[in-house]
C-alpha cells in the first residue's frame, strides 16, 4: 500500500470493480440469447431511438468510433443490427435494429432487472434513489471534464 491509499477506499476502483461484476453477472444471463454485455449499451439506446447515426451512437454509449464500428461490425453478424448509408449523406450511416434484436428486447430487459435486483438487494428504494442520484454527480462531474 503506497502513502495509506487502498482500493477500498478508492471511488474509482471501487465503480470499476462493481461494473466488471455487473457485466459478469449480466453475460451470464444473456449469453443464451446471442448477446454480450460489449452489445448491451448499444441496444438499450437503440431500443429507446432506433435509426441513430453512428456518430449519435457512439456519443450516447460513450465509446469511440472505432471501438462502435468494430462492436456494430460484431452485432451485423449476430444479427441484431443492419446499418444503413444516409440518402442525404452517403458518408453517415444509421443504425437500424433486426426483427431479431426486437424479438428479445424484453429478455434482455428482464435479464438486467434480474441482475440489478441482486445487486441491490436488501437495500431500501430510498438507499437506491439515493446511489443513483449520487452516481449520476459523479458522472455529471466527469463528463464535464473533471479530474481531467
Amino acid at each position: 500500500m503506497t502513502d495509506g491509499w487502498s482500493r477500498e477506499e478508492s471511488l474509482g476502483y471501487q465503480m470499476n470493480h462493481l461494473a466488471r461484476l455487473f457485466a459478469q453477472a449480466l453475460a451470464v444471463r444473456i449469453a443464451s440469447l446471442g448477446v454480450v454485455p460489449g452489445q448491451f449499451a448499444q441496444l438499450l439506446v437503440l431500443f429507446e431511438q432506433d435509426g441513430l447515426s453512428q456518430r449519435e451512437l457512439c456519443d450516447r454509449v460513450r465509446i469511440e468510433q472505432p471501438t462502435m464500428a468494430n462492436t456494430l461490425r460484431r452485432m451485423e453478424r449476430d444479427g441484431l443490427v443492419r446499418r444503413v448509408s444516409d440518402p442525404s449523406d452517403r458518408r453517415r450511416t444509421h443504425v437500424l435494429l433486426t426483427e431479431r434484436a426486437r424479438g428479445i428486447e424484453k429478455e434482455l430487459i428482464s435479464a438486467a432487472d434480474t441482475v440489478n435486483a441482486a445487486a441491490t438487494e436488501g437495500l431500501t428504494d430510498a438507499e437506491i434513489a439515493i446511489y443513483l442520484d449520487l452516481t449520476a454527480k459523479v458522472i455529471r462531474n466527469l463528463e464535464a471534464g473533471n479530474g481531467q
